[in-house]
């Protein structure tokens, strides 16, 4: 013999009824089980489908827009908890700068040194990506120019005598000193077409990260 659970419902409105039907508890165990599943196994499947794409896939469509735009890579290493590197973030977009940016880089971002609760935000490879261009415990943020085929112009390291291929020298990360901006300016100089007036706007902006 089946047991069974009654349940009473009652409608209000225009009809007012009252109506019994009975759920068997074989239904509602089969109910029970099925929920506790997807309770189990949704937090997993969520974060599989929210995996953050290779750096390897966002660098070759980072390369394809800038073939076809006409612009360099502008690649920034980041992480969420990096205050200097939302300063960048806030730096380069600032209203007063933001399309000199746009109109000459294609910017991407990947995360790396992210927090061990967070580790799933990173992007697979983007580690090794930024360690064999030279930012290895460098700090962060730390950023890289390519050309669209994926030549490397230069990166955020300021060296004494300026040559990409000499000694390590220091990571300037989001410029904010003197020096620093300097150092932005020239190497934004280096690789886009703007203007004199255009670096006076951007060498502004990213002076105030000092205060």
């Amino acid at each position: 013999m089946v047991n069974k659970l009654k349940f009473q419902v009652h409608l209000r409105g225009n009809r007012s009824r009252l109506f019994i039907f009975t759920v068997t508890k074989h239904f509602v165990m089969q109910s029970f089980f099925k929920i506790l599943l997807i309770t189990l196994f949704l937090p997993s499947v969520m974060q599989a489908q929210s995996v953050p794409p290779s750096a390897d896939a966002v660098m070759k469509d980072a390369y394809r827009q800038a073939a076809r735009e006409g612009k360099n890579v502008f690649v920034i290493f980041h992480a969420s908890w990096c205050v200097w590197c939302h300063r960048m973030d806030t730096s380069m977009n600032d209203a007063s700068c933001k399309k000199f940016f746009d109109d000459h880089y294609v910017i991407r971002h990947l995360a790396v040194d992210e927090s061990k609760d967070k580790k799933n935000l990173e992007n697979p490879g983007a580690n090794e990506f930024r360690n064999k261009y030279g930012g290895a415990d460098l700090g962060i943020p730390y950023w890289l120019i390519f050309d669209s085929n994926g030549k490397l112009l230069a990166d955020s390291r300021i060296r004494i005598d300026g040559n990409l291929n000499s000694t390590p020298g220091d990571n300037s990360g989001c410029p904010a000193t003197e020096k620093e901006v300097a150092y932005f300016i020239k190497i934004l100089k280096q690789t886009s077409n703007l203007s004199a007036d255009e670096e006076i706007v951007i060498a502004k902006r990213f002076r105030q990260n000092e205060h």
